[in-house]
């Protein structure tokens, strides 16, 4: 075994930006500071699109086509959950592969219905004069209830770290905060993309956002 380098960088500072935010997402609506409620909206969108970008021009561990396997590899990968072995994924696993697909999905849909909300008091999306009240009604419900969705595959994710930690031996959150992972000597490294793309990605996402806000 050896350590090798699967998780760049960009992807891990994703990761733990995102963490951070959807909390103090949740903490500025549950206190009523909905203008940092609005700016952490806008940040984890950034995110996001950031995210998506990199899902395909990013490492080899990052792009979608490098995680994302058939349905049928996830219920197999399930069916071994029980068994304790060493780690051999170079980057998520296949049943891993479709929890990150489904967050970034619930983080785009409450990303995109926020930009339309409104809290029938002092805040307003930048996108709501788009479209009228009920439907700015309409979408803040989606918003409120997609959020519990999100809290819900959160709890999730952490049972499922739990479960590799205790039945499997493996330690997932390691990896997602050194960026190392031991594996087999004869396992390819993964193919890493210099920082300075992540860095002009991010640049453009900032732009598209900053835009928007102001249609």
């Amino acid at each position: 075994m050896r350590r090798t380098k699967v998780w760049d960088l960009p992807v891990r500072l994703f990761h733990w930006a995102i963490v951070v935010l959807i909390f103090c997402s949740w903490a500025t609506q549950e206190w009523n500071h909905m203008e940092w409620h609005v700016r952490s909206g806008y940040a984890i969108l950034t995110l996001l699109l950031f995210r998506i970008v990199w899902g395909f021009i990013g490492s080899d561990t990052a792009r979608f086509t490098g995680f994302l396997r058939s349905p049928v590899a996830a219920l197999r990968h399930l069916a071994r959950i029980h068994r304790s072995e060493a780690d051999r994924e170079i980057g998520h696993n296949a049943a891993g592969g479709w929890m990150v697909l489904l967050m970034l999905v619930l983080i785009g849909v409450q990303a995109g219905t926020g930009l339309f909300a409104n809290d029938d008091a002092n805040t307003e999306g930048p996108l709501m004069h788009l479209v009228d009240k009920d439907q700015s009604n309409w979408l803040s419900h989606i918003h409120s209830l997609n959020f519990t969705l999100i809290e819900a595959v959160i709890v999730l994710h952490v049972l499922a770290i739990a479960v590799y930690a205790v039945l499997k031996r493996q330690n997932l959150v390691r990896p997602m905060v050194t960026g190392t992972k031991l594996l087999p000597v004869d396992a390819a490294a993964p193919r890493l993309v210099r920082p300075i793309w992540a860095v002009l990605t991010l640049a453009a996402a900032v732009a598209v956002v900053a835009w928007l806000v102001r249609v």
